[in-house]
């Protein structure tokens, strides 16, 4: 959707905006539901891509982070910042529950999983590269790994980012230069150091 539209459906005095939808949500209209679905699930669904690097996983997260939405009923807060940030705060705090629920489980760090699709030969040495950086990224702490995708992969601000972990913005620029300091030794240690810096 573009830009302009999105920001046009968010207006509140149309009959398709958020505030509207809400509205009609808190009445439990499941068509409500339906449309702010299919305007917004796809952000739960790629930071928990990114988290927990399992698509299976990931529906289930986009799918936990509606059902919250839709068991918000008459709580919506419209002055608030919005329904992507909020799905973006319960998506990432799902997934870390979800880290650390596999950690409880297993006792061990993330299994590593290996990328099953044929490589062209051009391409080998790149997706070499690009699965070292997110074993890397998979071997940080939950919270670090959060702090990575929001910024990186989902290019929000730091500001937003410390927002959607409920963290003060101090508290989470300390986490990120952690997060970055860890990957770059990870980098360094499997021999792609320049990727990292």
């Amino acid at each position: 959707m573009a830009q302009s539209t999105r920001r046009d459906a968010q207006n509140s005095d149309m009959p398709g905006s958020d505030e509207s939808l809400m509205h009609r949500l808190a009445q439990r209209d499941a068509q409500a539901l339906a449309q702010l679905a299919e305007r917004y699930a796809h952000i739960p669904w790629r930071i928990a891509c990114r988290m927990l690097d399992d698509i299976s996983e990931a529906e289930d997260i986009a799918q936990e982070a509606m059902l919250k939405l839709w068991n918000i009923q008459g709580g919506w807060d419209a002055s608030g910042s919005g329904i992507a940030a909020w799905l973006t705060r319960v998506a990432t705090n799902l997934c870390i529950d979800r880290i650390r629920r596999r950690r409880t489980v297993s006792g061990d760090n993330l299994a590593e999983q290996a990328d099953e699709a044929p490589l062209a030969d051009t391409n080998i040495e790149k997706d070499e590269m690009r699965a070292a950086i997110i074993d890397c990224i998979q071997r940080l702490p939950e919270r670090q790994r959060g702090a990575v995708i929001l910024t990186y992969y989902e290019d929000q601000p730091n500001r937003d980012a410390a927002r959607a972990m409920d963290m003060k913005i101090k508290a989470f620029e300390s986490i990120l230069l952690r997060a970055r300091l860890s990957l770059r030794k990870c980098a360094e240690a499997m021999g792609i150091g320049g990727a990292m810096a």
